[in-house]
């Protein structure tokens, strides 16, 4: 007997890696020197792109701004029929990029020569969205982002004036945020609160100044009632470490961002330290390659950390202590961020 062919070839053989399916919608962003073209078959995931990165400041870090694309996919997350049977596999793809993963699982994948990342999340990481918008979707955009433009990516806090920048470094819990933010209220302009991207031959700096985190405690520091109030209308989210912490948009208040981006001038390292003297301390250039780099682990080992120590070589750096109230701090920082002529009259006064 002859069996007939089907006439249609099932889906799954046709297109097994879901190319052909459309998008739900799309989503274009210019940020961290780059176009972003965000496309995803789920609207609550690019809400989260929409809370993450619209409004803020379009930074250019060359002539050409490079074109980037990130693909979100919402998993179906459907468990085994039986207990025992293990997760079947899915077939996913983002542009340029195809995988294979459990329905059930959440991850990233990013190819920085394609300059494409591929993020797929599961019903049950979507219930978090702080989380998914930290761990998976800012992961994506970041490493693309750095990789892709040959950028140091560090983990510091970074502000300035007139288009001046400092880089704060500091272990979590070192009070980054704490004096950004009373930069930020003293009118300093804004550029990150924990990821600074820099251009390693240049010393310009990128970063994304959506939200800037503050933990209750810091509170009591600020001077004016309805900046404390603000603060604590703000949404709290929970770290992994358990630390609660309030989440502040800067991009709905008068909070001056970054209008471009920042031609780093110093790198100061936050110290638990009390100052007996001046807060801001300078530290010998022989020792300052093994303070970045262990201050910088992930970033060391990254293939333009040779050529940003030689330029943080060309800048000061330097110790800030701790001083009777951040207040101090700010006043240092806007001193050192002064431009030379204004820091060497200063100097020559009586």
């Amino acid at each position: 007997m002859t069996r007939r062919m089907p006439t249609k070839v099932p889906d799954l053989l046709a297109d097994p890696f879901g190319e052909r399916r459309l998008p739900v919608a799309r989503q274009r962003l210019q940020l961290l020197g780059g176009r972003f073209e965000f496309e995803s078959n789920s609207p609550q995931l690019l809400s989260l792109v929409d809370s993450a990165y619209s409004g803020l400041p379009r930074h250019r870090l060359s002539a050409k701004v490079p074109q980037m694309k990130v693909r979100l996919l919402l998993t179906s997350g459907e468990r085994p029929s039986r207990p025992s049977e293990p997760p079947p596999l899915a077939m996913l793809c983002g542009d340029g990029l195809l995988a294979g993963a459990p329905a059930a699982s959440s991850f990233v994948v990013v190819s920085a020569r394609e300059r494409s990342a591929l993020v797929a999340v599961s019903q049950e990481m979507l219930r978090f969205p702080y989380h998914t918008r930290y761990e998976l979707i800012e992961f994506a955009v970041f490493t693309l982002a750095a990789r892709a433009q040959g950028l140091v990516p560090l983990h510091a806090a970074c502000i300035g004036l007139d288009g001046r920048g400092v880089i704060l470094m500091g272990p979590s819990g070192s009070g980054k945020s704490t004096v950004s933010l009373h930069c930020l209220l003293q009118g300093f302009d804004f550029l990150s609160e924990d990821s600074v991207f820099v251009v390693p031959d240049s010393m310009v700096a990128t970063g994304v100044a959506n939200y800037i985190h503050v933990r209750s405690d810091s509170l009591r520091w600020l001077a004016r009632a309805r900046d404390a109030a603000a603060i604590r209308r703000s949404p709290v989210i929970q770290r992994r470490s358990g630390v609660k912490k309030f989440e502040v948009d800067l991009r709905r208040g008068d909070y001056r961002l970054a209008a471009s981006a920042l031609k780093i001038v110093a790198v100061v390292f936050l110290s638990e330290r009390r100052a007996a003297g001046p807060l801001l301390v300078p530290l010998p250039k022989s020792g300052l390659p093994a303070r970045l780099a262990g201050a910088q682990a992930y970033a060391a080992n990254q293939p333009q950390w040779s050529a940003f120590c030689r330029s943080v070589a060309g800048i000061d750096a330097l110790e800030l202590r701790r001083g009777r109230h951040p207040l101090e701090a700010v006043e240092a920082l806007r001193e050192l961020l002064a431009p030379p002529s204004i820091r060497v009259s200063k100097q020559a006064r009586p």
